[in-house]
């Protein structure tokens, strides 16, 4: 008898216990939850379209030889910021002095004979007259005369030829811009438009950002464009970056069909230096500024079955499920549709510790 009344005693405690966790959290009661909120406000907000770009070079010049030769001099350090028209090596002039002194001299010695040819036309004209030589002597002075003048212009041309070869002896900067690592150094030999390059110059101000924007947002992009430049922040890989601000330069011509996508490109003045070629930027395109829009932060809202929703903190402290609409989230902030207004108390920390009517305290 007496293991049936501790049986008996040992499932009322089971049963008791079972039912004290089956109570609601105390938090229904007289217990308020430690919350988090925030003040829905209504401002100004830019609609914007966010993607991931790819910094490019304005320009890119790969440096190369158009002469033969060996080269003698290396004018710049690796990585350095160079200007157009700078200096940057010297391939040895020397065989191309020499060749421009004998072009020279064949000019010198031709121009003579062609200077003495036209004086002996200038002689024989008058011979002629007072019959002293043959119409045929005076044809062959002439043709002798009209081969010099020939000759005397393929002179010039090796001149002038030999001229620009020195010319290439002297590589100077294209563009300006930042030169990349040495290819070719002193003592060796190169060709005419041989490879590898001498070096590689990269403009980087200004400097471009490419990136893809869904083929949706097209016509929309186009009819801001129309009204003016649009505005373009890029933002480096590493977000302790300081933003960049540039504008549109450049919508492709056609659609990727196989991405769904056209691509934009954005050019920066880039004066900090903080874009670089090759580097990954975020990108946020401006179309518009929307006026007087409800703003929340986005850890407000919340996701159920039914769609988003946000906690409304009352003026008794208690809350409620409140549905909304979110437009858009951008930043750390969502545009909300519909379901605030402006002054309405939203929790932003502690939803999972909430529900309907439940008191709340503000966290300190």
């Amino acid at each position: 008898m007496n293991k049936n009344k501790i049986g008996y005693s040992c499932l009322l405690l089971s049963l008791a216990f079972l039912s004290a966790c089956q109570k609601k959290p105390p938090a229904m009661g007289g217990f308020a939850v430690p919350v988090t909120a925030a003040v829905v406000k209504q401002k100004d907000v830019p609609v914007q379209i966010e993607a991931v770009g790819n910094v490019e070079a304005v320009r890119t010049v790969s440096v190369k030889p158009m002469v033969a030769g060996q080269v003698m001099e290396v004018h710049f350090r690796e990585g350095q910021d160079v200007r157009k028209g700078d200096l940057l090596f010297v391939i040895d002039p020397r065989p191309f002095q020499i060749a421009l002194s004998k072009a020279q001299a064949d000019w010198a010695r031709d121009t003579a004979q062609q200077k003495n040819a036209q004086t002996e036309v200038k002689r024989y004209e008058g011979l002629i007259k007072q019959g002293y030589v043959s119409a045929e002597q005076y044809d062959q002075m002439r043709t002798n005369a009209s081969a010099l003048n020939a000759t005397v212009g393929v002179d010039q041309t090796a001149v002038n030829d030999a001229k620009l070869n020195l010319q290439y002896c002297f590589i100077h900067s294209p563009i300006d811009g930042r030169t990349g690592a040495v290819l070719i150094h002193p003592g060796n030999l190169v060709k005419a438009n041989d490879t590898p390059s001498l070096v590689v110059v990269n403009q980087i101000q200004p400097i471009y950002v490419t990136f893809a924007v869904a083929q949706e947002k097209l016509d929309e992009i186009k009819t801001f464009m129309s009204q003016g430049a649009l505005k373009v922040v890029a933002i480096p890989a590493s977000e302790e970056e300081t933003p960049v601000v540039g504008k549109v330069s450049f919508i492709d011509n056609a659609v990727d069909p196989n991405t769904g996508t056209v691509k934009i490109k954005a050019i920066f003045p880039n004066e900090g230096k903080t874009l670089w070629p090759g580097r990954f930027a975020n990108v946020k395109l401006t179309l518009r500024t929307e006026s007087n829009a409800l703003v929340v932060p986005t850890q407000a809202v919340q996701t159920g079955q039914q769609g988003s929703y946000v906690f409304v903190i009352g003026p008794d402290m208690s809350v409620k499920i409140q549905p909304v609409v979110v437009d858009r989230s951008q930043d750390s902030e969502s545009v909300i549709k519909s379901g605030l207004k402006a002054g309405d108390k939203v929790v932003t920390d502690g939803q999972l510790m909430l529900g309907p009517g439940m008191k709340v305290m503000l966290k300190k």
